[in-house]
């Protein structure tokens, strides 16, 4: 065999990244495999791979959490997986290339150019939807600030609303929202198809969009929206993707991307919108827009409730674009009264969380407060994406507080007939006067924003009350100070940092720990740091540890968990070492116990990267197996010292 590539990484990119590198070497080493591991950490590239190396390369493992370029790969067998197959699997993955169960990562590249879904275990469609609608999003919200800034300035009231006078500066302005919102549809479908065949998609992906959006092309009044703008990029982008399978010869190879395909596609993708496709999907764009024109009282109501919950469930996600995208579709059949709903609902779950952890800040982390103001502010202006930290640490609660406060909005305003008249949301709109009944606007708001803001802090415990669910005593006695060594790591700079032993001592290390919970093991390693004189404020640090542990566990799997935190309170880097014989449950990601306890305390005003560096060489040496178990079995202070200062 010859050599084999991988790439690690992972969200945080501290711990996981290198423990999957150092596994994915051991294994290799093992195997009788060369194998060269790039760790993409929070530090950066490390160990990049060269463009020698890759064409070099039997195959490529990408072990990793968060996305990896991979168009450099192209014509290598590449492997697409999670970082933890890379910590728990990485024999599997090698023999698989070795074996050659792999596909080869889009082939024609490696030669012409061009594009190909790769093998990956990403949902495709989902990906290629949100491609189009990430770079339709500007489009959208440039046009409707455009134009509600030209009805506030230049508006005029008449009987039948506000109006911009024809040949005034300000319907000039209003006309640049509009070429905006002109190519919405377009930009929607021609970026799905380059997510599917790459620039050789673009160009009829945006035909297909624009035919869908202009029923001109096929009898039609209303047009297929972005529906058919959906149906007209998916298309696009396969025929694209279909016709760059068909071999030709390597005299035309070089203009198939550029001419040949984009042609060919475009004709095929316009021909069957205007004879097949575009009248059907019109059709029923037609029925929704007459049935929704008609409906009166309880439908209206059952209408909002659906609009509203699904704006705030995914909180910008796929739910909350199909309904946007339905009220921004209905403003263009003059229908305003369904994007004022979801202008309202829109705002709630940002105002609403961002509220809550003003008028009871007990039942959140100071992490959750810091984020309570931007989610409030973000929501002013009509991002729903500010409730995302809040319900990616408590789902369960979150999630349905907001639901029902947008419902709730949603309905309010419908009742009322709330308009809005742009494609956006929030009191942005109303401030620049595109809101038809704009004091119901801020009745539904307000409304719906209470909703949430009592339902979750009803729902959500005291952050207090939660951290002394597991506490025990915190035991005071220390080990004797090791003099020498400690002030060294009193004068230790970040950078200086080259193995544990420059920021650990005798007495940070307790061989035998005492606490049956993790919260019982947290106190006596930071009693630890107390007593050495590391910290200024126990309850600060503490809750530096606790804020990250509530955002994911350091329980890393392999009996080992290192919590870590950045602190005001503390006064130099240090790491406090315990062992918990019998095990203590850390939700660490393979289920086990862990046994070796890390605790790492840096600065907050620290220069350098020194928690960083500390958790690279702690999870590299954590790998070994051997190391591993003659730590589990010292017996003393000073011998676990000595099998620490091989850490570096």
């Amino acid at each position: 065999m010859g050599k084999i590539l991988a790439v690690t990484a992972c969200p945080v990119g501290i711990a996981h990244t290198y423990m999957a590198a150092e596994n994915l070497q051991k294994a290799g080493k093992a195997l009788g495999v060369d194998i060269k591991v790039e760790t993409q950490g929070s530090i950066g590239v490390e160990n990049a791979l060269t463009d020698q190396d890759i064409a070099e390369a039997d195959g490529i493992i990408i072990a990793a959490d968060k996305e990896v370029s991979k168009d450099r790969f192209a014509g290598k067998r590449v492997i697409v997986t999670g970082v933890q197959d890379g910590i728990r699997k990485p024999e599997e993955l090698i023999k698989q290339i070795q074996n050659g169960e792999v596909p080869v990562f889009k082939p024609e590249l490696a030669s012409v150019g061009g594009a190909k879904k790769s093998g990956s275990k990403e949902n495709p469609i989902y990906k290629h939807l949100m491609n189009g609608v990430s770079y339709m999003v500007p489009f959208i919200v440039v046009g409707g600030l455009l134009i509600a800034i030209a009805l506030t300035l230049g508006g005029e009231q008449t009987p039948g609303g506000i109006k911009i006078p024809d040949g005034s500066f300000w319907k000039q302005i209003e006309s640049l929202g509009g070429t905006a919102f002109m190519f919405m549809v377009p930009i929607l479908a021609g970026f799905i198809a380059v997510s599917i065949a790459d620039r050789p998609g673009l160009v009829p992906g945006m035909i297909g969009g624009y035919i869908a959006a202009n029923g001109s092309f096929y009898g039609s009044e209303a047009g297929a929206g972005f529906i058919g703008g959906i149906i007209a990029g998916f298309l696009a982008g396969y025929v694209a993707l279909g016709i760059k399978k068909i071999k030709v010869p390597k005299a035309v190879q070089p203009v198939m991307p550029i001419i040949f395909i984009p042609i060919l596609a475009s004709v095929i993708v316009g021909l069957l919108f205007i004879y097949v496709i575009g009248n059907p999907v019109a059709s029923v764009f037609e029925g929704l827009t007459t049935w929704l024109a008609g409906m009166q009282g309880g439908s209206s109501i059952v209408l909002a409730m659906i609009l509203g919950a699904m704006i705030a469930v995914d909180m910008g996600g796929p739910f909350n674009k199909v309904a946007f995208l339905f009220g921004s579709a209905m403003i263009g059949e003059g229908n305003y009264e369904i994007m004022g709903p979801i202008a309202a609902a829109i705002c709630i779950p940002p105002i609403g969380l961002g509220l809550a952890t003003f008028i009871n800040k007990r039942k959140f982390s100071q992490t959750e407060r810091d984020a309570g103001k931007a989610s409030f502010t973000m929501g002013l202006f009509g991002i729903t994406e500010g409730a995302i930290p809040f319900a990616a640490q408590d789902p369960l609660r979150v999630i349905p507080s907001i639901v029902v406060g947008s419902m709730v909005g949603s309905v309010v305003a419908m009742l009322s007939g709330v308009g809005d008249r742009v494609a956006h949301g929030g009191p942005i709109v109303a401030v620049l006067g595109a809101v038809d009944h704009v004091v119901m606007f801020f009745v539904a708001v307000i409304v719906g924003v209470i909703v949430t803001a009592i339902m979750v802090t009803a729902l959500k415990k005291n952050v207090e009350d939660a951290a002394a669910a597991g506490a025990g005593p915190v035991p005071e006695a220390a080990a004797p100070r090791n003099e020498t060594v400690i002030a060294k790591a009193e004068g230790i700079k970040n950078d200086d940092i080259e193995k544990l032993t420059d920021i650990t001592t005798l007495e940070l290390i307790d061989t035998d720990l005492a606490g049956n919970t993790r919260d019982d093991v947290i106190d006596e390693l930071i009693a630890k740091f107390d007593a050495a004189g590391i910290l200024s404020s126990k309850q600060g640090y503490k809750q530096a540890i606790l804020n990250r542990e509530g955002e994911s566990s350091t329980g890393l799997g392999m009996n080992i968990a290192i919590p870590h935190g950045k602190s005001n309170a503390v006064k130099r880097p240090a790491v406090a070492f315990g062992i918990k014989r019998d095990g203590v449950d850390w939700n660490s990601l393979d289920g086990t116990d862990a046994k070796l306890i890390f605790m790492i305390a840096v600065p907050e005003k620290a220069a350098g990267d020194a928690h960083l560096k500390i958790l690279q060489m702690l999870s590299r040496k954590l790998m070994d197996d051997q190391f591993r178990e003659q730590l589990v079995k010292v017996t003393s202070k000073e011998e676990a010292y000595r099998l620490l200062e091989t850490i570096r």
